[in-house]
């Protein structure tokens, strides 16, 4: 275990109109607000170089955010040295640690349709269905918001696992939505 102290830096990123807007690059407005606030803190302490996980995997054509870290010098060692997802969950399994096999898992704020005003509530009813889930036993899925439904993406064990509970899931997730959907394709860790 590394002996490392951290501080933890507050971005209010619903205060920015350009990211509650939530038009199709909200990713990049969303990144240099974080990362202009890590970067000041980084500055204050006398370190000049800010790193972060993107890797060879991530495709960074398709992700406004990757812009604003290039724009903003933010270095992605991972992506540099060309390790790759699975690269890196190797790694991770070869040296016990407990993240090896954790599914990936986006920004709560890709589950929100583009153009749909991103609220805290908004959020707050996502990460409440999607840990609603994980307590039932789903690990690779998504909870999507579709104009006051929820749409559910699973992957292969999670549909099977629906199959078992839809009744527990439709009752912990109906006070939370008008209608729950199921997206019939098999959805892979990305």
């Amino acid at each position: 275990m590394l002996d490392v102290g951290f501080e933890v830096i507050t971005a209010d990123v619903l205060s920015d109109t350009e990211v509650t807007k939530n038009p199709s690059d909200r990713c990049y407005y969303c990144k240099k607000r974080i990362f202009s606030e890590i970067i000041r803190a980084a500055e204050k302490d006398g370190i000049k170089e800010v790193l972060e996980g993107t890797n060879a995997s991530d495709n960074t054509d398709e992700r406004p955010g990757f812009r604003a870290l290039k724009e903003l010098g933010v270095l992605s060692p991972l992506r540099e040295c060309v390790y790759t997802k699975s690269d890196i969950r190797k790694i991770a399994r070869e040296n016990s640690l407990p993240v090896a096999d954790k599914p990936s898992y986006a920004c709560l704020a890709t589950r929100i349709p583009t153009d749909t005003v991103i609220t805290e509530k908004l959020l707050e009813k996502t990460e409440n269905a999607e840990d609603i889930l994980f307590s039932l036993g789903f690990k690779n899925f998504r909870v999507r918001y579709l104009d006051g439904a929820a749409k559910l993406e699973l992957d292969k064990d999670g549909f099977e696992l629906l199959y078992r509970n839809k009744d527990a899931v439709t009752e912990k997730l109906k006070p939370l939505y008008s209608d729950i959907y199921l997206d019939l394709k098999e959805r892979t860790d990305e």
